[in-house]
């Protein structure tokens, strides 16, 4: 039922755009250039409606100021225009629409073929009559202000290190959080979950996507869910479903985010500007296709979208609706939600604008980096798309991190013996190859062995295959470009010799990532020995299978407290997370400050790098002047390290470099025992042959 209210409508201003309480009503503000009419629909809890036009148009935004509603309203709005699905233009007052900039939207998709603009074929069929109200997502008028956020933590890039995990899935089974809480924002803002962090000395937490999302119809169709998140439907909503009670998701994320700046803990947030869940022509209209399809998707002829993210649609990172969308979200979550940091999902779409050739200068990351909010943000770019020419790692502005796709690849397939060491040197030594010539830091490269997207870091030397069948796409879904080996046996076994080998080789893995110069990731639960039971993409298991695994083991316990010694070592040594690129500048020691060492204690000459065959190396790292600096700006010095990494099956006598290097060298870490001590401990002098066994990294202390 459409009725409208007797109040007059007054003009209100067009921006900012969303809602917002003022003068005794709310102010309305949506985009649409090509719209003949707008109106804001205001929905009662019995489902009746309320149609108010927006007569005001400015700039293109359609604006106006009720009287008399208030914040808690649900609303949306229903867009009056040409519907011509060649040209890509989907108007369709039948269907009531998300607002883009919703602070808060409740509710999905109940029935996918209301929420459907078309009728038969999306290319070819007559615009759907069938009104939407009652089976797709309402949005709330909020509240202003909120909890305060704490104090930002700031801390330097150099010092950070990087937890990656799921609102829902770390607390769901966590035993000490009170059952309401799990799963939820407050969850994460619970002591025992703020205890496993400090106690493991991450200083920054990277969420997968928290800003409101909906199940894309393939998942619908099968009753499945995105439990990852990575379908956007508001840009500028907490999701709904993270909180612990209904409708106070914006004070609970607030409350979050202040409990993590309490313990000195950043709150960095994935955020998905490059599709959304409508998904390609034949998918749902509940937000922007009803508002304006090609202003704010890539199209090709005949209307049908452009996809280079995989998802059926790109948004478009060259019009100016999609750089104000983006760049006003991003404020909101900065500003107001006390975000710390962003990473950017498929982050090279944002760099082709029209779906072209990438352009590290496109109007919408240059809008980023220089914002005035956001240039104090940190900036962390996923540099890939769905194809081939969206692979830019180490092609982003000087102002952007990356995740570093080839540091994953490489330390991979050096530890499984499928790599020499020629490019492990580089990403040992903060890839000056791929950032170096553009104005950036090391700790720009966000080294990292696994990620949400793939195997843990227990399947990853648990299996050689991919087993995805519980995903329903018979297996054919994920990566088959794994770069992992099973030690022997495919999936679990009992064998102590395998058993052994798979956390040696998890323990390689990890005190690479940690002792490698640039900004470590690790992925939550791989500290804790978690498996997926070989599944890489469990993008829409909402179960066991993505939960963090709370239950303790001899295998989890001894792991966790090695993760937790290497951050503590990575915290305690300058030396180890240096801020400049290594140039062979001559430190105060009379030494380079890197140094490449072969088996037999001599330098690495220039044919050594080119044998294929060669699985060890020694980097030496001088202490003495490592550019590293207190937070007052003054360069602090470190002891000189020493760290043998053997990827080779039978052991390998090396020989300890000249003393020039330093009369002793005292072991401190040794992947060949559980909890990391030296199995050798004591003190070795320079020239001094030792064994080192199998798949085995070793650091070596030389005391200034």
């Amino acid at each position: 039922m459409a009725t409208r209210p007797e109040s007059e409508v007054l003009a209100g201003r067009p921006f900012p755009l969303g809602a917002h309480a003022e003068a005794g009503g709310v102010r309305f503000a949506v985009t649409s250039h090509v719209a003949d009419a707008v109106e804001v629909c205001l929905v009662d809890d019995d489902g009746t409606e309320k149609r108010v036009e927006l007569t005001e148009r400015t700039f293109g935004v359609w604006h106006g100021l009720v009287p008399g509603v208030t914040p808690g309203q649900r609303y949306g709005f229903r867009v009056h225009g040409p519907y011509d699905a060649g040209r890509g233009l989907r108007c369709n007052p039948a269907k009531l629409l998300v607002d883009p900039y919703a602070r808060q939207i409740e509710g999905g998709i109940t029935n996918l073929e209301a929420s459907l603009g078309y009728v038969g074929d999306p290319m070819h069929g007559p615009p759907s009559a069938v009104d939407s109200l009652g089976s797709v997502p309402l949005c709330v008028v909020s509240s202003p202000g909120g909890a305060d956020t704490g104090v930002k933590p700031d801390v330097p890039f150099e010092e950070a290190v990087i937890y990656e995990m799921h609102v829902k899935g770390f607390t769901k089974n966590h035993p000490e959080i009170p059952e309401k809480l799990r799963g939820t924002y407050l969850g994460l803002a619970h002591p025992a979950a703020i205890e496993h962090l400090t106690r493991l000395g991450v200083t920054s937490v990277e969420l997968l996507p928290v800003q409101a999302f909906q199940d894309e119809p393939s998942l619908l169709s099968r009753g499945a869910t995105n439990y990852w998140g990575y379908s956007p439907l508001g840009y500028c909503a907490p999701h709904a479903a993270y909180a612990s009670e209904p409708g106070n998701e914006v004070q609970e994320f607030r409350k979050m985010v202040a409990a993590m700046h309490a313990a000195n803990i950043e709150v960095l947030i994935d955020v998905v500007y490059n599709h959304t869940c409508e998904g390609g022509p034949g998918g749902p209209t509940i937000c922007f296709r009803g508002y304006d399809a090609p202003g704010y998707y890539l199209h090709a002829g005949g209307g049908s979208t452009v996809d280079i993210t995989g998802c059926g649609n790109t948004l478009d990172a060259g019009s100016p609706q999609v750089v104000r969308l983006v760049t006003d979200s991003l404020r909101y979550w900065a500003e107001e939600m006390g975000v710390d940091g962003f990473r950017f999902d498929l982050a090279s779409t944002m760099g082709r604008p029209g779906g072209g050739f990438f352009d590290r200068d496109s109007a919408l990351l240059t809008a980023i980096t220089t914002d005035p909010v956001l240039c104090r943000s940190k900036l962390i770019a996923e540099p890939w798309d769905a194809t081939g020419d969206g692979y830019r790692v180490g092609d982003f502005g000087m102002q952007w991190a990356e995740w570093n796709g080839r540091y994953r690849d490489t330390v991979r397939d050096f530890w499984r013996g499928h790599t020499s060491v020629r490019d492990l040197a580089y990403r040992l030594s903060g890839s000056s190859d791929l950032y170096a010539d553009d104005l950036r830091r090391p700790w720009q490269s966000i080294n990292f062995i696994t990620a949400h997207d793939g195997f843990t870091l227990r399947d990853l030397v648990s299996y050689n295959d991919k087993h995805n069948e519980e995903n329903g796409e018979e297996n054919r879904d994920g990566t088959n470009d794994n770069r992992s080996w099973n030690c022997g046996a495919e999936g679990e076994t009992s064998d102590p010799e395998i058993l052994a080998l798979r956390a040696q080789q998890a323990r390689n893995l990890l005190s690479t990532l940690l002792l490698s110069t640039g900004t470590p990731m690790i992925t939550a639960g791989d500290e804790m020995w978690r498996t997926q039971g070989g599944n890489n993409n469990a993008y829409c298991l909402d179960n066991e299978v993505s939960w963090v695994d709370w239950t303790t083991s001899d295998a989890s316990e001894a792991l966790l407290g090695f993760t937790q010694r290497l951050i503590d070592l990575r915290a305690s040594s300058p030396a180890l997370r240096q801020p400049e690129f290594f140039e062979g500048r001559t430190t105060p020691s009379g030494n380079p400050d890197l140094v490449w060492f072969r088996p037999d204690g001599r330098e690495m000459a220039e044919t050594d790098w080119f044998d294929e065959g060669r699985r060890t190396l020694g980097m030496f790292i001088d202490g003495s002047n490592c550019l590293s600096r207190t937070r007052d700006g003054e360069l602090v010095s470190d002891d000189s390290w020493l760290m043998l990494m053997h990827a080779g099956a039978d052991a390998v006598t090396v020989t300890l470099p000249h003393e020039r290097y330093g009369p002793s060298y005292e072991p401190f870490l040794d992947t060949t025992t559980t909890d990391g001590s030296p199995a050798n401990p004591g003190s070795f002098t320079a020239r001094e042959k030792l064994t080192v066994p199998a798949r085995s990294l070793l650091l070596l202390r030389i005391p200034r």
